[in-house]
């Protein structure tokens, strides 16, 4: 019983949560933007598959928003900042660098730059059938160390 409970969460995590291929974002990482809901610019400096959407993190000079594809404008112009690209990219499969025996393949269901580093969003662990009060939320930002990239 224990190894199909782990076959189980192996195919969960790599089954991509938007099907077989990943659609595409709206903007880019770093692109300038306009936000329609607060009639201000700003920058992408994050993006996350939630709720089966993208959802967009807008830095607006003093306080980060959350946005989808309809409450923003791209306008094609990036940010210049001195961070280098992202290590790993949306959809991606990589390896978690822990010490624990359960499946450590993940994809990459999101991105976001904090303090100039990059973070990827990855499922710490599948949902359970009944729902937890210690645990809200299944995922979490990794740093860019505690991955591994996995060739398919």
């Amino acid at each position: 019983m224990i190894e199909l409970i782990t076959a189980f969460e192996t195919s969960w995590y790599l089954s991509p949560p938007w099907g077989q291929t990943i659609p595409p974002v709206a903007i880019n990482l770093l692109e300038r933007v306009y936000l329609r809901t607060t009639r201000t610019f700003g920058y992408c400096c994050g993006i996350q598959w939630k709720h089966e959407i993208w959802f967009y993190s807008i830095d607006c000079r003093n306080e980060i928003l959350h946005a989808t594809q309809n409450q923003i404008i791209g306008t094609g112009q990036l940010e210049t900042l001195n961070v280098q690209k992202p290590a790993f990219v949306l959809g991606e499969r990589v390896m978690l660098c822990t010490h624990d025996k359960r499946t450590k393949q993940r994809l990459i269901l999101g991105i976001a730059l904090v303090n100039n580093s990059w973070f990827y969003v990855v499922e710490l662990m599948s949902p359970t059938l009944t729902q937890s009060r210690t645990i809200s939320n299944r995922f979490s930002l990794v740093g860019e160390k505690s991955l591994v990239r996995v060739n398919v």
